[in-house]
């Protein structure tokens, strides 16, 4: 295969068992240079120990995994340089300000000065730069948290429930920043117990329930295959029903409204990521 053509992140057969618990079960998948990839799954399904794979800090019982050209078990020291990863928890340096904070981690990755004030930019905190991190919104936080994370210009940004705990405003925010980045190639892996932020960002989803993955694909492919497709109908009483388009009473139902010339409008409505998930896993997420 020609280099410009392999995966970004390539996994087979991944296995990790912590003594009798099987926390990853012998998954696979691939990710390609510059697509937003969402991994999904409820608490314990093994996101987290697959992360810590793929960004080297633990190593899989059996299986192999590469990330931006590096085998995560033999080449971890090349690995680092090309990754980089954003917590959950958003440990910064409160009592620095945003540029101290950047200009601190610059200098850990040998990188001009300048380039702290460059990411500030991307981010929109070029003016709260000089305020300590203490007084910062958690939103401004996180943006902080990623804008560091670009430091080392990496390969793959690894991001773990990028907008938990965020408003609307900041959510959106943080949406729009990992969308631009992907648009500039930079390859992202994300966790999230968003639907609605992993259909509007993920080029692909895979589903994990139980260490195993239990669906992959686009969600547009996902709704298609797993998701009931429905109707929103309007009837000139301005009562509106959801009706579903593959059961035959509801199909009568609908037909016999527009006989009787009682529909007002009518959409059509593909299911759901959510409603996909919970169909392969059982349960939602939240």
């Amino acid at each position: 295969m020609d280099a410009a053509q392999e995966p970004m992140i390539a996994v087979e057969n991944l296995t990790k068992r912590y003594g009798q618990v099987q926390a990853v079960d012998d998954i696979s998948f691939s990710v390609a240079a510059g697509e937003v990839f969402g991994l999904l799954g409820h608490n314990g399904a093994g996101k987290t120990t697959t992360i810590r794979v793929l960004t080297g800090r633990t190593r899989p019982t059996s299986g192999r995994a590469a990330v931006a050209g590096c085998d995560v078990q033999t080449e971890r020291d090349q690995l680092k340089p090309r990754i980089n990863l954003v917590f959950e928890d958003q440990n910064l340096y409160e009592r620095l300000t945003g540029h101290e904070n950047m200009r601190l981690f610059g200098d850990l990755y040998g990188v001009p000065r300048e380039r702290a004030g460059e990411l500030l930019d991307i981010v929109g905190l070029v003016e709260g730069a000089d305020r300590k991190v203490k007084t910062y919104s958690s939103g401004m936080k996180q943006r902080l948290l990623i804008a560091r994370s670009l430091i080392n210009n990496p390969r793959v940004l690894f991001l773990d429930e990028p907008t938990r705990g965020l408003d609307p405003s900041s959510s959106r925010d943080v949406r729009s920043i990992v969308s631009r980045l992907s648009q500039e190639g930079t390859t992202i892996f994300l966790t999230t117990h968003d639907m609605e932020e992993a259909d509007e960002l993920c080029n692909r989803v895979a589903f994990l329930s139980h260490g195993k993955v239990v669906a992959l694909g686009t969600p547009r492919e996902l709704k298609l295959r797993y998701g009931e497709p429905a109707a929103s109908v309007l009837l000139d009483t301005e009562d509106e029903h959801t009706i579903s388009l593959n059961q035959p009473d509801d199909a009568r139902r609908l037909q016999q409204w527009m006989a009787d010339g009682r529909v007002l409008t009518i959409h059509s409505q593909e299911g759901s990521l959510e409603d996909v998930f919970i169909e392969l896993a059982g349960r939602p997420l939240s």
